[in-house]
């Protein structure tokens, strides 16, 4: 697919002389394979600069639960790092006690296609395909409801806007449902058949009808990466990164601001004006 090759070659130009072209996107990750709903293994990855983190849920041999601490260096989208196994730690109601390290399985190794998709190869195990698990969005068009912010850079320099898309449409031939602002101007739409599917398209007209510019990015949960289109719907050199602001439900995706917990907007200059304007039209009547 074109979209993919466009893709190769920005990510490529954006990690220009960084150690890696992505890390992997912070969250819990499955065995592809072995996704099939009932309670399995698990991973938790997080990624810090280039430090790697993985701690994995997993059994013993006689079915008792157990888990594993793997620490190391990302570098060219490949890690590898002892798989360290723990004991004795505090339990539910225990006091304070501090669990030790019970063993070392051996080498974990990691290597990652994407942000979101790679392979592992667990001691004693062949290579395995790893996914990160999204579990909380399923790809219709009511999980494209919220607050996004898509920023543009490349060649034609650094661009960035914010759309809320709180409307719901139909759906065209190709998508499975139309989100779009309250203006009726930007729209979005996951893309569920032909060349784009797998990807979600956006658009921006005029109040003429007339494009002025559309996205095609794929998103995991809250970011995804994609490219700008320009008015007559070509692919440009812009790589646009999308981050999610606000979930469906309009609770904020950041650290500190969150819906219902921001600081009242101070409007008594306003009401004063308001209240000046008023008297100043009444009295000239």
């Amino acid at each position: 697919m074109r979209f993919q090759k466009l893709l190769v070659t920005a990510f490529a130009f954006a990690a220009a002389g960084v150690a890696h072209a992505f890390v992997p996107q912070t969250g819990t990750w499955v065995v592809t394979s072995e996704l099939d709903g009932k309670p399995g293994r698990g991973l938790a990855i997080d990624v810090q600069n280039d430090v790697f983190v993985m701690q994995m849920y997993a059994y013993e041999s006689n079915g008792h639960p157990t888990f594993y601490l793997a620490t190391g260096r990302l570098a060219n989208d490949q890690v590898s790092a002892p798989l360290i196994r723990y004991a004795g730690g505090r339990f539910l109601g225990s006091g304070a006690q501090s669990g030790q390290e019970a063993g070392n399985a051996g080498i974990a190794r990691f290597r990652f296609t994407s942000g979101v998709t790679g392979f592992v190869t667990l001691p004693g195990e062949s290579e395995k395909a790893i996914s990160r698990f999204n579990f909380g969005y399923a790809f219709v068009a009511s999980s494209l409801r919220g607050i996004w912010n898509l920023t543009s850079m490349g060649s034609l320099g650094l661009t960035s806007e914010v759309i809320n898309l709180t409307q719901s449409g139909g759906s065209t031939s190709t998508g499975n449902g139309l989100m779009a602002t309250s203006d009726g101007l930007f729209g979005c739409e996951h893309q569920v058949s032909g060349g784009l599917a797998g990807t979600v398209l956006c658009v921006r007209i005029n109040s003429q009808g007339q494009v002025q510019r559309g996205y095609q990015f794929v998103y995991s949960v809250n970011e995804g990466e994609g490219y700008l289109l320009n008015a007559n719907g070509s692919y440009t050199n812009q790589l646009v990164t999308v981050r999610r602001l606000t979930t469906p439900a309009t609770v904020g995706t950041g650290i500190v601001f969150k819906e219902g917990e921001q600081a009242a907007t101070n409007l008594s200059l306003l009401e004063q004006t308001l209240d000046a304007i008023a008297r100043e039209a009444a009295a000239a009547q």
